[in-house]
């Protein structure tokens, strides 16, 4: 019984767990404490760090475009791109530390493939446990699946992939099946910068260095209870989205740092905050976007359903 109910849990996690890796395409929580969102090669080449107005255009004098309006070309322009490479590193608090690698795209439902590896906290105790702390998952418009390693696959009838269908993760229970669920609805990376749009606090840092590449960096802070449409560009549902994004996870205050290249595309991203599971923090990287972006469903005879292993495992049963 301690194998099925680790089992069990298990479940759980992975489900939640590859909802985070997406995230990572997305914004908000599914992240966490103990990231401080430097890469070491950020240099600062010119600092306007004041506080800008939500609607100024201008700023600085000469032709320089405001925040608000370049980050209104940067939603656009990342949103349209529809797929990218990914790159993240995700903490929430003593819960979870982990990273995830791949390709992801949005032009019509998210699909992808990811490598996620957890790196530590209770988490990756419990994939120690299932044999397995990496794995590669696949996202696709309807489900998206997991690859276990050779030990789960014994508890399994032989089967090394978790299929979890989007409608399905109701059933993780509270808040969180139905926040998760959200998350996959909405994950592109352009999420980031409409939620800065929606916090009409937004400031031009100045222009860094990431990575080699030359980058405007703005920052705001995010006040889940004031989002505001106020020059955003943003409609009414997109701002409900948001909000309601935020409020399954708890979140209340959150700071989003963003990086755009000349392209006006976003090359990354650093959210912090506080959820109802603790402090998280996320660090993201994008690069080569329009790239093609090819996932198919696992073999059927080596996949089993969430919901038929929860069942099974629920009645004491060997799927």
């Amino acid at each position: 019984m301690k194998g099925t109910g680790a089992r069990r849990t298990g479940l759980s996690i992975v489900a939640a767990a590859l909802l985070t890796g997406a995230a990572a395409c997305s914004s908000g929580p599914g992240t966490s404490d103990g990231a401080d969102g430097s890469d070491g090669d950020e240099t600062s080449a010119s600092s306007s760090a004041s506080t800008a107005p939500p609607a100024s255009s201008g700023e600085g004098g000469g032709t320089r475009v405001g925040p608000m309006a370049a980050l209104r070309s940067a939603e656009k322009s990342t949103g349209g791109a529809d797929s990218a490479k990914v790159e993240s590193t995700t903490t929430m608090g003593s819960v979870m530390a982990m990273t995830a690698d791949g390709s992801l795209g949005w032009g019509d439902g998210l699909t992808g493939t990811l490598t996620i590896t957890y790196t530590g906290g209770t988490t990756a105790d419990t994939m120690r446990q299932l044999g397995t702390t990496s794995m590669q998952a696949r996202y696709l418009p309807d489900a998206y699946y997991a690859r276990m390693g050779d030990a789960f696959a014994e508890q399994t009838g032989g089967k090394h992939w978790i299929r979890y269908p989007y409608d399905a993760l109701e059933t993780l229970g509270g808040g969180s099946g139905a926040y998760l669920r959200n998350q996959m609805e909405n994950s592109t990376p352009n999420q980031s910068v409409k939620l800065l749009l929606a916090s009409g606090d937004v400031r031009r840092v100045g222009e860094e260095s990431v990575r080699g590449e030359r980058t405007t960096h703005y920052s705001g802070t995010v006040e889940v209870a004031d989002l505001a449409g106020r020059d955003s560009g943003l409609s009414e549902s997109q701002l409900a989205d948001l909000r309601k994004q935020l409020e399954q996870a708890g979140v209340t205050t959150e700071t989003v740092d963003i990086w755009v290249d000349e392209d006006d595309l976003l090359v990354k991203k650093v959210e912090k905050g506080r959820s109802a599971n603790g402090t998280y923090s996320q660090t993201a990287y994008y690069s080569d976007y329009g790239t093609p972006v090819d996932v198919e469903a696992p073999p059927a005879a080596d996949t089993a359903d969430f919901s038929e292993l929860l069942r099974q495992q629920g009645t004491g049963s060997t799927p």
